[in-house]
């Protein structure tokens, strides 16, 4: 009935990032567009279960903030967080709604401290289920200091090793790589569409991009099926 999905960090390690003409969109589209579509792909696969077809986006509500071109940011010092952006926005939200009348709230943004922060919620009917991606408590690790372990890798974007971490052992696997690849080569071999195809990449960049619009024309936007 309800999805709220999030991917959110410290900001980008590549500089194109801060560019609209080389990234294509900030943080709604960057980072957003992997909690986008998780919560498309479940309603994909929903209404494949269900239906025989997918439940697919009819309308979205966007928004945008350059929050790290807020005044009181530009004075602290020192600075923890990614601030070059040019002409990209640093957070982003979008609220889709679908055609069986099901919503999804997805949030992005590049102000976010502790590392990685990846999570999906479903509140369905007859149950709820909370993914904790990033960070997960598989692994804790505790260090009075930054040197604690070493050259040790722990996980990505944290900016302290001092105190507790949630420390990713196998983080690709955590993240879903090896899952993608496995369903990258077996539809290939057995000639079929891949889980997340080419429909989910169409649907993830029009919801995106129709809520750009929303969010500069202030108004809900309909998705093109």
């Amino acid at each position: 009935m309800r999805i709220q999905a999030e991917e959110s960090h410290s900001g980008s390690h590549a500089s194109y990032a801060s560019h609209w003409a080389l990234a294509g969109g900030g943080s709604l589209l960057r980072t957003g567009s992997h909690p986008m579509g998780g919560a498309l792909h479940i309603k994909q696969f929903e209404g494949l279960r269900k239906l025989g077809r997918p439940i697919r986006p009819v309308a979205v509500v966007g928004e945008v903030a350059f929050l790290t071109k807020m005044e009181s940011f530009l004075q602290e010092e020192p600075k923890h967080l990614g601030h070059n952006l040019v002409d990209c926005e640093d957070w982003g939200a979008a609220l889709v709604t679908f055609e069986d009348g099901s919503v999804a709230e997805v949030v992005s943004s590049d102000v976010v401290l502790g590392g990685i922060y990846n999570r999906m919620q479903l509140f369905c009917s007859n149950g709820r289920i909370q993914c904790n991606m990033n960070p997960n408590d598989q692994v804790l690790a505790y260090g009075p200091s930054d040197e604690s372990f070493g050259e040790a890798y722990l996980a990505e974007k944290i900016s302290t090793r001092r105190g507790w971490s949630f420390a990713s052992p196998d983080e690709h696997w955590a993240s879903g790589y090896h899952q993608e690849m496995q369903d990258f080569m077996e539809a290939i071999v057995e000639d079929r569409e891949p889980f997340s195809g080419w429909l989910l990449a169409r649907d993830v960049v029009a919801v995106t991009y129709a809520a750009y619009v929303s969010a500069e024309e202030g108004r809900r936007v309909e998705v093109a099926l």
